[in-house]
């Protein structure tokens, strides 16, 4: 059993490489207990590669991943997977467009879409309560092809939490929505995050906008590598920013609001 200071989640010199491409390059990453990660990142950082090497659909080439003490290849990562919830737009396409949300839910329980059996009574009660958590009651006998972006992502999020997982990633998860849909569901994340068994976060974005208080740490990458990682307040600079994006920018506001726009000249931190 782990123990309450076992890192959640553990990289070490993350390298993989194909044919003579490195998509990452020697990445090391730790999320501890009470922990909330953003992971920052220009399109082709390597930001879904690590996520895909993380829940074990991508071999490394190099180095290892620990989830909750026990080591990818000396453990069966099936069983781990279980441990974490993902929820990513790239989910759509693989839900039946006929498939009620109650159904969509209890197939986390399996980690599998398109599911072929409905869960047993328990399950089913189960997946209501979480519904219900995600402010979502009302859609449980509505069709996949019926929902809005904003409560398909609502109901990929229940269904992330059928196996109480330890690590909910939040891939990108605000992609089409639009303002106040946005604005709900980052309301509905940050709930999440103090909830009393909520599991630890990461939040994978290009937009700053996006980082709600809820998150207290960030990994900053570029170019398949880590150009910085800690404390979002240390971490969540202008200067780093630019770096991350390649060109001048300025991060303005504050924990409960950022923003981030272009600059003339180099900024000053």
């Amino acid at each position: 059993m782990p123990s309450a200071s076992t890192p959640i989640l553990k990289v070490k010199d993350m390298f993989i490489r194909r044919d003579e491409t490195v998509i990452l390059d020697r990445v090391n990453w730790a999320v501890q207990p009470r922990e909330n990660w953003v992971i920052l990142g220009a399109n082709g950082s390597g930001k879904t590669s690590l996520l895909r090497a993380i829940a074990g659909y991508l071999a490394a080439t190099d180095g290892g991943i620990e989830l909750l003490g026990e080591k990818f290849g000396e453990s069966d990562w099936r069983e781990l997977r279980l441990r974490i919830g993902v929820v990513t737009n790239s989910f759509g396409s693989m839900v039946p467009i006929c498939e009620k949300a109650l159904d969509t839910v209890v197939s986390g329980k399996f980690a599998q879409l398109d599911l072929w059996q409905r869960g047993d009574v328990a399950d089913q009660r189960k997946a209501r309560r979480l519904l219900k958590q995600v402010d979502a009651t009302y859609l449980a006998n509505r069709e996949w092809q019926h929902l809005s972006q904003g409560e398909r992502q609502r109901v990929l999020i229940a269904r992330s939490l059928m196996t109480r997982p330890k690590l909910l990633i939040l891939d990108e998860p605000c992609a089409g929505l639009d303002p106040v849909a946005r604005r709900d569901f980052l309301v509905l994340v940050d709930r999440l995050a103090v909830s009393r068994s909520a599991p630890a976060l990461v939040l994978v974005t290009h937009h700053v906008e996006e980082i709600t208080p809820a998150f207290t740490h960030a990994l900053l990458l570029r170019d398949g590598r880590v150009l910085d990682s800690g404390p979002r307040k240390t971490i969540l600079t202008s200067k780093n920013l630019s770096a991350v994006f390649g060109t001048p920018m300025k991060l303005t506001g504050s924990a409960s609001g950022l923003r981030l726009g272009f600059t003339n000249g180099n900024p000053s931190r």
